[in-house]
């Protein structure tokens, strides 16, 4: 087949641009013909709260990626949507996770199959976003009705997304991120991260946006220090700030967790990713709203053990007591599971059962589900 992707990818940092470039690769090997369209502007430096949107490493040499894609130019729009109509792409594959990208994605779609032959699909994260604006629901319509089909990878995204559209969609769950490559000794990512080797580290990983529900884990660490548990134990916060670092400055200080919190608080790059997850003996993950997260498939790569919230899909990919545990959105409960998860034969065991779970989360599965679902188009 002849594929378009369209979306984040190189020079774009994240796991957004590390997702599309793993299906890029992916249906290059099974011999079809894959192309990656990005952006020349993907926010406007007002809209993006990080530091930077891009990585200053060299391209992948194995991939065709055209920056072309300007979200905030229309004519742009229809422009790259016209040369896809002619080009003529047996489907278009389009990452959503924001309804800012709706109105250049949906023009760019309703314009490409306008040939009669190109199928748009659709790796949806999120339909409902985070954080609201007034402008989500009709974003949310304009795009999700110019698409043919969609893969989504939680039960709560898929309800959401039926109230949009009555397109086919298919479920496939986030793949592992082995662009990340494998777990190092505990010891070498210790001293990579200069952290003391005697000690114990629950972890934080990702950016740092209020809904990721870092405050709950600040009061849980509180109340295990206030009960004497938090002895030998260090809590590692890592992630760039998409909000106010301020407030959760003031929360550290306020219960006294200065030397129990380390901040690392930067964008990660990819590099640096397996000496965190290689370190840590779990990872938190004190969400207050969820689709799915890209952390628990880091966290399954290293086979690092997870406490999560039940909130969205998150339960549907740590399955309680087996990889980790799952727990109510609460500082209390939080702060009961971190303490029974530093018990190292139950780290063992989640550990040992991450290599069976993880099986389930495969590059090859996702694409095959995207065959699957563009043949419903094809026959």
């Amino acid at each position: 087949m002849k594929i378009t992707i369209l979306g984040p990818a190189h020079p774009y940092r994240g796991g957004l641009a590390s997702i599309m470039e793993m299906l890029a690769r992916t249906f290059q090997r099974r011999g079809h013909e894959v192309d990656i369209r990005t952006f020349t502007l993907q926010y406007p430096a007002l809209l993006f709260p990080g530091k930077s949107q891009t990585v200053a490493t060299p391209p992948p040499a194995d991939l065709r990626i055209r920056r072309c894609v300007n979200t905030m130019n229309p004519l742009n729009w229809l422009q790259i949507g016209r040369a896809l109509r002619r080009e003529r792409p047996d489907f278009i594959l389009l990452k959503y996770w924001t309804p800012f990208m709706a109105p250049c994605f949906g023009t760019i779609a309703r314009v490409a199959r306008g040939n009669g032959h190109t199928k748009v699909l659709c790796q949806i994260d999120n339909v409902e976003p985070h954080e609201h604006h007034l402008t989500d629901r009709p974003f949310n319509r304009y795009f999700l009705r110019s698409v043919d089909g969609f893969i989504y990878m939680s039960e709560q995204v898929h309800r959401e997304l039926q109230a949009y559209t009555s397109a086919p969609a298919l479920f496939s769950p986030h793949p592992l991120f082995e662009n990340f490559g494998t777990r190092c000794p505990r010891e070498e990512a210790c001293a990579r991260l200069g952290l003391d080797p005697s000690l114990r580290y629950a972890l934080f990983f990702g950016l740092i946006r209020d809904y990721k529900g870092l405050d709950l884990l600040l009061d849980a660490w509180a109340q295990l220090k206030r009960q004497g548990r938090t002895a030998g134990r260090r809590l590692i916060v890592a992630g760039e700030f998409y909000t106010s670092k301020e407030r959760y400055l003031r929360q550290i200080a306020a219960a006294g967790l200065g030397e129990e919190v380390l901040l690392h608080d930067r964008f990660i790059p990819d590099a640096e990713v397996k000496y965190y997850f290689s370190a840590a003996d779990f990872v938190v993950q004190p969400y207050k709203s969820a689709t799915q997260s890209g952390v628990t498939q880091i966290a399954y790569q290293f086979c690092t053990p997870m406490l999560v919230t039940d909130v969205g899909g998150l339960a549907e990919i740590v399955p309680h007591d087996r990889v980790g545990y799952v727990c109510a959105p609460d500082a209390g409960a939080i702060a009961e599971y971190i303490d029974r998860l530093f018990d190292p034969e139950t780290l063992g065991r989640f550990s040992r059962n991450c290599i069976e779970e993880r099986r389930r989360f495969s590059w090859e599965a996702m694409c095959d589900r995207l065959t699957e679902l563009y043949g419903q188009f094809a026959r």
